[in-house]
C-alpha cells in the first residue's frame, strides 16, 4: 500500500454536489481542488499524477452490515453454498471430523429456505456431530438450528418455555425441535457453549475489512456489537488489522434496560479512550421487531400465515402473535431512543414490519420532542413495509431511511418464505425507496452482510431495475419504486457519509454539509471500472468493479481484474 502524498487524479470523476468534473487534487488527505484549479496545483506542487480510466467517485459506504459475522463464515464448515439439507450435514460432518480438538462446531450461513417454514430438526444435524454442540446460523442471522447435544447442554426440553424475545420451534409432542428463533432463544445456547474466541474474530475483522476495500467501500456501520464483539475490535485496531473505517452499533437490550444505559456509555469510552482514526462506537442499535421469514416482523395487520403455514387465526393460545413481534414495547422503545440520544449517540432502529417502522418513527418524534430538535441522524434501517401514512415522516424528523436494496427482487427468499407471509397486496408495497426519496428522505444503503451479499453493484442493479439477476420480471416488480442510477449512487456515497457525521460522500473542497471532523472533504475515493450512468441496462450495474480505492489518499486496493466476484 503506498503512503499518502500530493496527488492528481485526471479523468472522469463524479458526485452528488459537484456533477462530473475531470480532475481532482489532494493534499494530506483530503481533496483540495478541482479542475482547472487542481491542475495549476498539480504544476506549483509537482504532485504525482494519476489516470483513473473508468470513472472516479466518493468511495461507497455499507451502512448497516455485520462484518464480524461475515468474516467468521470463512472460519466454520462452508454451509452457504449447500442446496440441500444433505449437503449442509456432508459439509458439518467433514469438518467435524476435520477438527476433533474443536468442544463446539460452529457455522454460518445456510439457506433457511431448503425446508418448509425454515424448521430445521436437531437430528439431521446428530448424524454429522454426535458427541459435541453444533450450532449454524441462518441466512437472516435471526435463526439458529442446533443439534440435540447443544439443545441437552443448554437445558432445552418440552418442558421449556419460550424465553421472552424468543421462540423455541417444536414438534407436535411439545419437544424442541432444533430451531431457535431471536435472540431470545438462540441466547439460551449461547451461555451454553460460549463465544468465538478472540483471535478468530480479530481474523474474521481483517477479512472482512479487506474484502470491503476490494468492493471500493472505506466506512462500514457496524449493527450489531456487543460486550463479547468489542474487545476483538479493539485488539484489531490496536494490532494494525483495520482496512477501514468502522462505527460500532452498541447493542441495546431492552431485557436489561434502563440498567443497559450505563453499559453502553462504558462501551463507547472505551473506544474513544483507544482514539484510533479509524474506530468509532457512537451509535446505538435497537431492534424495533425481527423479520418476515420467521413471522416475527411487526405488521399493522396480521400475517396471511405463520411459520407452519396455518394462518394466524389457529394459532390462538399458541404464544405467536399473528402481527408479529415488537422487541421493544413502544413506549419503552421512545424512553430508549430519547435517552441514547440525550447521551450522544446516534440510534439507529432495526424495523422490518410497518408496525415497527410507525414505532421507530414515534420514538424518534419522542426524542424531538424531549431532547429538542438537533442533528441526530436518527436511522431506520431495512424498511420493508411502510405505511403510505407514514412515508413523509423520514423527512419531516430529519430521519435516514437506510435500504438494503438487494432484497427488492422476487427471489426465492421473496417467493418461498415471503409472498405466504405476507399475501400479494402487502407484497407490491414493499421496499418504497422511490416514494420515500421523491417526499425528501435521505437514503443510504446497506447489505446486511452475511445476511446477503457485500457488493455494492448488486444492490445498485436490482435498486434500478427490481429484476433478479435472471431480468425476471420483465420491466421489473413494482417498477414505479426502481431508483435512478444516481440517485441510487448517491444514496451509496453522500447518502451513507451523512449517516457517518464525515466530511466525505462528495468531491467539491469547499463541501461542509457531510461532516464536521476538517476542512474539505477526505479522499477516500474509489476508482469504478465502469460508469453505471452509462450502462443501457441498470440491471447490468452488478458488472461495475472497484478497480482502486483510497482511503484519506492512500491506496488500499487495486486490482487489474474485472472478473465477477463471489461473495466476500
Amino acid at each position: 500500500m503506498s503512503d499518502p502524498g500530493p496527488m492528481l487524479l485526471t479523468g472522469p470523476a463524479w458526485s452528488a454536489c459537484t456533477g462530473d468534473v475531470d480532475a481532482l487534487a489532494v493534499a494530506d488527505g483530503r481533496i483540495v481542488a478541482t479542475g482547472d484549479a487542481a491542475r495549476s496545483w498539480a504544476e506549483e506542487t509537482g504532485a504525482e499524477a494519476v489516470d483513473v480510466a473508468g470513472l472516479l467517485v466518493p468511495a461507497l459506504g455499507d451502512g448497516h452490515a455485520h462484518p464480524l459475522f461475515g468474516g467468521l463464515e470463512a472460519e466454520g464448515p462452508q454451509v452457504r453454498p449447500c442446496t440441500s439439507v444433505a449437503e449442509i450435514v456432508a459439509e458439518v460432518a467433514a469438518y467435524a471430523e476435520a477438527h476433533p480438538e474443536l468442544a463446539v462446531i460452529r457455522g454460518a450461513s445456510y439457506d433457511g429456505s431448503l425446508v418448509d417454514g425454515g424448521a430445521f430438526d436437531a437430528r439431521w444435524l446428530d448424524e454429522a456431530v454426535p458427541d459435541r454442540p453444533a450450532v449454524l446460523r441462518a441466512w437472516d442471522y435471526h435463526t439458529v438450528w442446533v443439534n440435540s447435544r447443544a439443545l441437552e447442554l443448554a437445558g432445552i426440553t418440552a418442558q421449556t418455555p419460550d424465553p421472552p424475545l424468543g421462540e423455541i420451534a417444536r414438534r407436535d409432542d411439545g419437544s424442541p425441535l432444533g430451531t431457535l428463533r431471536e435472540w431470545g432463544a438462540v441466547d439460551l445456547v449461547t451461555a451454553a457453549v460460549g463465544e468465538w474466541e478472540l483471535e478468530p474474530m480479530v481474523r474474521a475483522i481483517e477479512r472482512a475489512g479487506q474484502a470491503y476495500a476490494a468492493l471500493g467501500i472505506t466506512w462500514v456501520q457496524d449493527a450489531w456489537v456487543t460486550e463479547v464483539e468489542l474487545p476483538a475490535w479493539i485488539a484489531a485496531a490496536e494490532q494494525g488489522r483495520l482496512p477501514v473505517r468502522v462505527d460500532l452499533a452498541l447493542y441495546a437490550d431492552p431485557r436489561r434496560w434502563p440498567q443497559d444505559r450505563e453499559r453502553l456509555r462504558a462501551m463507547r469510552q472505551q473506544v474513544r479512550d483507544l482514539a484510533h482514526p479509524l474506530l468509532r462506537a457512537e451509535t446505538v442499535k435497537l431492534f424495533a421487531d425481527g423479520v418476515v421469514e420467521n413471522a416475527t416482523a411487526a405488521l399493522l395487520e396480521d400475517y396471511e400465515t405463520l411459520i407452519d403455514g396455518r394462518p394466524p387465526s389457529d394459532h390462538d393460545g399458541c404464544g405467536c402473535p399473528g402481527d408479529g413481534m415488537l422487541v421493544w414495547p413502544a413506549d419503552l422503545l421512545a424512553e430508549a431512543v430519547a435517552a441514547v440520544d440525550a447521551d450522544g449517540f446516534q440510534p439507529h432502529i432495526h424495523a422490518i414490519g410497518d408496525r415497527a417502522v410507525r414505532v421507530a418513527l414515534d420514538a424518534v418524534e419522542h426524542a424531538d420532542r424531549v431532547n429538542g430538535r438537533r442533528d441526530r441522524r436518527a436511522v431506520i434501517a431495512h424498511v420493508q413495509l411502510v405505511d403510505e401514512a407514514d412515508r413523509a415522516r423520514f423527512a419531516e424528523l430529519g430521519v435516514i431511511a437506510n435500504a438494503e436494496p438487494l432484497w427488492a427482487q422476487l427471489d426465492d427468499l421473496m417467493t418461498v418464505l415471503t409472498v405466504p407471509r405476507l399475501g400479494a397486496e402487502r407484497i407490491a408495497r414493499q421496499y418504497c425507496f422511490a416514494d420515500l426519496d421523491d417526499r425528501g428522505t435521505t437514503l443510504s444503503v446497506g447489505s446486511d452482510w452475511p445476511v446477503s451479499s457485500a457488493d455494492p453493484f448488486e444492490g445498485m442493479a436490482v435498486a434500478c431495475s427490481r429484476q433478479t439477476e435472471q431480468r425476471h420480471p420483465p420491466g421489473g416488480w413494482t417498477p414505479e419504486q426502481r431508483l435512478p442510477v444516481e440517485t441510487a449512487l448517491t444514496a451509496a456515497t453522500a447518502g451513507t457519509a451523512y449517516q457517518s457525521f464525515r466530511a466525505a460522500g462528495c468531491l467539491d473542497p469547499g463541501c461542509q454539509v457531510h461532516g464536521d471532523d476538517g476542512p474539505g472533504p477526505v479522499a477516500d475515493l474509489t476508482e469504478l471500472t465502469l460508469d453505471p450512468r452509462r450502462l443501457p441496462d441498470p440491471r447490468d450495474i452488478d458488472q461495475v468493479r472497484a478497480r482502486r480505492t483510497w482511503l484519506a489518499g492512500r491506496l488500499i486496493h487495486e486490482s487489474s481484474t474485472t472478473e465477477r466476484r463471489g461473495d466476500p
